[in-house]
C-alpha cells in the first residue's frame, strides 16, 4: 500500500509562454519596416528625376545651342528644362493677362475655330484645362458616397456642383439634380458622370484630396482624421 510519502511532491504549474520571436523573424519585421520607409521615398525621388528627365529632353532641343549649359559649363545639369519652362510659362501668362495678349489669343481661337477637327479637340482640352486649373468655384467642392451601380453598393465620388439647363429642370428646389463624377481606381482621371438627386448623396468629412488617396489605394490608405474601427 502506497503511503503519502511515496507519492512524489507536484511540480508548480508553468505558465504558458507565448511564441517566441526568432532571430529571422525579428529580421525580417526590421526589414519590412524599412522597406515601409524607404519605398515612398525612393518612388517620390524616381518619379521627379523622371520627370525632370522627361521635361529636359522636351525643352532643351528648343533652346539654342549657344545657351545650353553644357556649352559654358561643361556639364548638363538636371532640371535646367524644368526652370526653362517655368519661366517661359510664366512669362506667357503675364502676357496673356494683358490687352495684347488677349487679343492674340481670340484672333488665335477664331482661326482655329474655323478648321473642323481641331476646334472640337482644341475645344474639349480647353474646358478641361480651365476646370482643372480653376482658382474660382468651378472644381470638386465635396466628396460623397452614392449608391452605384446599384442599390445596397456605394462608391466614392466628387461632387461638381448642381446640374445646370435642362438637366436642373429635372429636380426640385427642395432636391436639386447634382453632378457627381465617380473615378475608377486605381486612374481616377477615368470614371462616370452621374447626375444625382442631392437627397440620395451621404457627403463626407473628408476632404477631396484624402478621397482620391483612397481611391488610388484601392481603399488601403484611409484620412488620418478617420474615426478608429469598431470594437
Amino acid at each position: 500500500m502506497r503511503t503519502s510519502d511515496d507519492i512524489p511532491p507536484l511540480s508548480p504549474r508553468r505558465r504558458p509562454r507565448g511564441p517566441r520571436r526568432t532571430q529571422l523573424g525579428t529580421l525580417r519585421a526590421s526589414f519590412l519596416t524599412g522597406l515601409a520607409v524607404m519605398l515612398p521615398i525612393a518612388l517620390t525621388v524616381w518619379l521627379f528625376w523622371s520627370l525632370t528627365g522627361w521635361m529636359d529632353s522636351w525643352v532643351l532641343p528648343m533652346v539654342p545651342m549657344r545657351w545650353h549649359p553644357e556649352t559654358w559649363l561643361g556639364v548638363n545639369p538636371r532640371g535646367v528644362g524644368v526652370i526653362i519652362f517655368l519661366l517661359f510659362t510664366v512669362i506667357v501668362g503675364w502676357i496673356a493677362k494683358g490687352f495684347i495678349g488677349r487679343s492674340l489669343i481670340r484672333s488665335g481661337e477664331r482661326l482655329l475655330d474655323r478648321v473642323p477637327i481641331v476646334r472640337s479637340v482644341y475645344g474639349g482640352l480647353k474646358q478641361i484645362s480651365e476646370t482643372l486649373l480653376s482658382q474660382g468655384d468651378e472644381k470638386f467642392d465635396n466628396a460623397c458616397l452614392v449608391e452605384y451601380p446599384r442599390k445596397g453598393v456605394w462608391g466614392v465620388g466628387f461632387v461638381a456642383g448642381p446640374a445646370k439647363g435642362e438637366i436642373a429642370a429635372l429636380g426640385t428646389p427642395d432636391n436639386r439634380i447634382m453632378a457627381v463624377f465617380v473615378p475608377t481606381t486605381p486612374n481616377p482621371t477615368s470614371g462616370f458622370l452621374l447626375y444625382v438627386p442631392e437627397l440620395d448623396l451621404t457627403y463626407l468629412e473628408m476632404g477631396v484630396e484624402d478621397a482620391a488617396k483612397l481611391i488610388i489605394s484601392g481603399g488601403l490608405v484611409y484620412p488620418s482624421s478617420a474615426p478608429a474601427d469598431p470594437p
